[in-house]
């Protein structure tokens, strides 16, 4: 097969290249450029897509043999990610700018021209397994290394979008990825991962936002007595289920901490109680996505997953029109409007992804 290779300058994408090349496919590796001032997006191990990773993926590609280009993305992703990003906290979401990154960018716009230009498949470096059905349908599973498992984020791909992926890391657990890069003599063995947003290599999201948004103040408020405890700068710089930093002096009369409930971004209020307050038997999610490329039929029983790493409970889901709801067999707490819920399937191994919807 011809091989888009997605080279970010990491070990993992570069393993993943360096596994397509063994596997006799005809590899070319390429650095999406998604930032007009890369030199920014790098501080230490935060961020990513900087001037050094692309010369460290340049390099890989080198060590391997095979071509190697830089795409300039930079446009579509300020728009489909970072613009968005902005949007959803101004209107009181919580979104997650990586799970995007893979939906609009690594497997749209790049997996589109790929397509375009006679590749069969884009290979990353993600920790995420595919299986194949009977019929040949693309099946997404948990990677091998619970700890690096990114099926969650890599659960908002169609059918059509996973027939055409390749995720050649996801059986192995990362210290062994790094062991492998070593003995192939590439450069990135040791390099650290990456953290935090790409785009706010500071790790000061509440700062970077208010830069665009602006001071926004309003109320923190106790969702059971209804009193106004503090005032706050934005509801940018709250998210559901967040404890520290609300900014208010005082305790509660039980002396226990308080977290945000809830946030309403046209009357800028911020709603603060208990943890118990934070309960949630159900979901609503929209823009379901099924990875099997049909919905199922009638209640599913599966497992929800809120977060990238932990918030998982059984539960039942089933299409209520356009709208897919998720009835929790157990609460889960800290979820947030903007993020996803991942379902997989409800049997003993649980790592076959069903789809996802974002959480409204």
């Amino acid at each position: 097969m011809r091989v888009l290779a997605a080279m970010s300058g990491g070990v993992d994408s570069a393993v993943a290249a360096a596994r397509a090349v063994r596997a006799g496919h005809d590899v070319v590796g390429v650095h999406l450029a998604l930032a007009e001032t890369p030199a920014a997006l790098r501080t230490g191990s935060r961020g990513c897509c900087s001037k050094e990773d692309a010369g460290d993926a340049r390099r890989a590609a080198d060590v391997l043999g095979i071509p190697f280009y830089v795409w300039d993305f930079a446009g579509r992703f300020a728009e489909e990610v970072v613009d968005q990003f902005v949007a959803d906290y101004a209107a009181g979401r919580t979104p997650n700018p990586c799970l995007r990154c893979n939906e609009k960018i690594k497997f749209a716009a790049l997996l589109d021209k790929a397509l375009a230009l006679g590749f069969d498949a884009v290979c990353t470096g993600h920790y995420a397994r595919l299986s194949h059905q009977a019929d040949g349908t693309a099946v997404l599973r948990r990677a091998v290394d619970a700890g690096k498992d990114q099926s969650y984020v890599l659960a908002v791909l169609s059918a059509e979008q996973l027939a055409h992926a390749m995720f050649p890391v996801g059986d192995t657990p990362k210290a062994r990825i790094r062991a492998e890069a070593a003995e192939r003599d590439l450069a990135v063995a040791a390099k650290p991962d990456s953290h935090d947003i790409c785009f706010i290599p500071t790790g000061d999201t509440a700062g970077w936002l208010t830069e665009r948004l602006g001071a926004r103040p309003g109320p923190v408020v106790d969702a059971l007595s209804g009193a106004v405890l503090a005032q706050h700068t934005g509801v940018h710089g709250f998210t559901v289920g967040q404890r520290k930093g609300i900014g208010v002096d005082q305790p509660a009369a039980d002396g226990r901490p308080r977290y945000v409930l809830g946030i309403e971004p046209v009357s800028g209020t911020v709603r603060v109680g208990p943890s118990e307050a934070l309960d949630v038997h159900e979901i609503v999610g929209e823009r379901p996505v099924w990875a099997a490329g049909r919905a199922p039929v009638g209640a599913v029983e599966c497992v929800a997953q809120v977060r990238a790493h932990g918030g998982l409970a059984d539960a039942v889901a089933e299409l209520d029109g356009e709208l897919l709801r998720v009835h929790l067999r157990e609460p889960l707490r800290g979820v947030a409007p903007g993020q996803a819920v991942a379902l997989y399937r409800s049997d003993p191994a649980g790592d076959i992804v069903l789809g996802s919807a974002t959480i409204r």
